[in-house]
């Protein structure tokens, strides 16, 4: 589920996507070129997650005038998104660029979620029922520097989110997806293209032909899941086009709709800072990795060593999750392409794998025994038994124990790998829950 904040420059939006992924520095930076993962979060509240992306700066190279770049922004977000949230400034009033956004917005049939912001004091309040003119219904008056009114804004995004229908779900989680990520031009639709033996994306050298996310049944030597080609994510200040801010919107919605992601990575030109950006996407989703180093066939040096080098690399970049698989292939000429769908099969099934209680407990007791937690002002932490949560997205491992709080990230580091090094969950993030129980 997707939520897009619109509105004219400068009336906060930014500030309030921060506000409600609780980040700090999201968008609201001075540097060039800041990264596409810094203007899309998530957003938990009362249980509900969703997806939020701030359109304001989306499109930053434009020649056009502010008006009719905002016209394509809202015209995406309306396309795309669940829920709109129209930011406007209680301080300034309404203008005639607010005027034309919600003459666009009353047009659609999404629901608007009308934003008054900048209500920092009780003065400003008395500004927002002005823009009841706007024809959008009750504005709601929130600051997001302070947080005023937020609580009441999320509620009400909730409330309007689209209700998931639990058979359909249960229908289309029957069947693995697979999505394939990846900078442009990497080589994501030449693999599909390799996989299912046809021509059937469009194919060229230029970067962001796929406008698209493309989705392909695949069922052939008895596998049977879906593919999906998402456009290559850019960095912010390289989309300059309507068209490619949708392709991102596309990608990082297929990306939250699949399993295990296939992240392509350009042989030729090694990891970059974009592949660790969408790195962080999947990691921020929880989905499975399978990391394929593509056009392998044009790398001179092909030696173990060189392979172990590039692997290192990719690892340290990507620390501190380093146990996914890493595949050296080429969609040209079909090396080793097959070998990366049995791979993505098998962190779909790790990311499923269920471990008995009594195995966890006899396994991991030993290694809590061999290595318990560090001691906290002289009171002890003392872990009484594990089990896993049923039903759980990734793998969730519950350890009840009598001080929860005091359990620090490096002994949860310490269990995670005793997990990994016990059962198999390569390529899937795992979940390590403390819960009371003195």
């Amino acid at each position: 589920m997707l939520v897009a904040i619109v509105g004219r420059p400068n009336v906060g939006k930014s500030t309030l996507f921060n506000r409600l992924t609780q980040t700090r520095t999201a968008i609201v930076d001075p540097t060039a070129g800041t990264t596409r993962d810094r203007q899309y979060g998530k957003v938990d509240w009362n249980g509900v997650e969703f997806s939020i992306v701030d359109t304001g700066g989306w499109v930053v190279n434009s020649d056009d005038i502010f008006e009719s770049e905002i016209n394509r922004q809202v015209a995406l977000a309306i396309e795309q998104a669940d829920v709109i949230l129209f930011v406007v400034d209680a301080m300034n009033g309404t203008t005639d660029l607010d005027d034309h956004v919600a003459e666009i917005l009353r047009k659609s049939t999404k629901p608007v979620v009308l934003v008054a912001n900048k209500v920092d004091s009780n003065e400003w309040i008395y500004n927002v029922p002005e823009f009841y003119s706007l024809g959008l219904g009750d504005p709601y008056p929130v600051s997001a520097i302070n947080g005023y009114g937020t609580g009441d804004l999320l509620d009400q995004v909730v409330k309007d989110l689209p209700q998931v229908d639990p058979d359909s779900a249960e229908n289309l989680d029957d069947i693995p997806k697979f999505a394939i990520v990846g900078r442009p031009n990497a080589g994501k639709s030449s693999l599909i293209n390799a996989f299912i033996g046809e021509d059937r994306h469009i194919v060229t050298d230029i970067a962001g032909t796929t406008r698209d996310s493309i989705y392909t049944r695949y069922d052939k030597f008895g596998f049977d899941f879906y593919l999906v080609d998402t456009a290559g994510i850019r960095k912010k200040n390289k989309v300059n086009e309507d068209i490619e801010y949708y392709s991102v919107i596309r990608s990082i919605r297929a990306i939250e709709a699949s399993d295990v992601c296939i992240l392509m990575i350009d042989a030729t030109r090694g990891i970059e800072s974009q592949d660790v950006n969408i790195f962080s996407l999947i990691q921020r989703n929880k989905k499975g990795l399978v990391v394929v180093v593509n056009k392998w066939d044009l790398v001179e040096d092909k030696s173990q060593i060189s392979i172990k080098t590039f692997e290192n690399a990719i690892r340290e970049r990507f620390a501190p999750f380093v146990d996914f698989p890493i595949i050296f292939s080429s969609a040209l000429t079909k090396q080793r392409i097959y070998k990366v769908i049995e791979t993505a099969v098998d962190v779909y099934q790790n990311r499923k794998r269920t471990v008995p209680t009594s195995e966890l407990n006899r396994v991991l007791q030993e290694d809590i025994t061999a290595y318990p937690p560090p001691a906290n002002k002289g009171k002890y932490v003392k872990i009484k038994y594990i089990t896993m949560l049923k039903g759980a997205q990734v793998p969730t491992f519950i350890f009840f124990c009598n001080l929860p709080q005091w359990v620090k990230e490096p002994y949860r580091r310490y269990l995670e790998n005793k997990i990994r090094s016990h059962w198999n969950f390569t390529g899937t993030p795992v979940n390590l829950l403390f819960r009371d129980k003195s």
